[in-house]
């Protein structure tokens, strides 16, 4: 069994994470798909946006999918300590995550001593399903 591991904030499930999701799986023969689902907190901080979803709704909305294997919180703050816990395999970055987790998250691993592969997927209609895009999606703070 491979453990891989991808994150977002999944507010609402499109063809654009089913598609994140599949390509994820097809890293490995042997795929066990683990989930990370961004923390409210974490959202309202990197993204200055509020989910229309609390954090235990969309954690139960990737639970349930039949392509997720795991589903997990993110941390509260920072990043790294869920990923030492879970000991993914692999880490499949969607083609648009970016930040300073992404930047720092190959030294992360190595001085948390893991030799987790990271792979960056490609889009998939963009242009169509970007979460952002959907309307009603996320609210900006006041």
């Amino acid at each position: 069994m491979t453990r891989i591991m991808i994150f977002g904030t999944f507010d609402m499930i499109h063809e654009g994470h089913i598609d994140f999701f599949k390509q994820a799986r097809s890293l490995a023969a042997d795929p066990h798909l683990i989930v990370s689902v961004a923390r409210d907190s974490a959202v309202h901080r990197i993204k200055k946006m509020i989910p229309k979803h609390r954090e235990a709704e969309r954690l139960a909305m990737i639970a349930a999918h039949e392509l997720v294997d795991e589903a997990v919180l993110g941390d509260e703050v920072g990043h790294i300590n869920h990923i030492v816990a879970q000991r993914p395999d692999i880490i499949a970055l969607g083609y648009d995550q970016s930040g300073d987790y992404v930047e720092d998250l190959e030294s992360d691993l190595k001085e948390a001593g893991l030799s987790t592969r990271i792979e960056r997927l490609r889009p998939f209609k963009p242009d169509i399903y970007k979460t952002s895009r959907i309307n009603g999606n996320s609210r900006p703070i006041d």
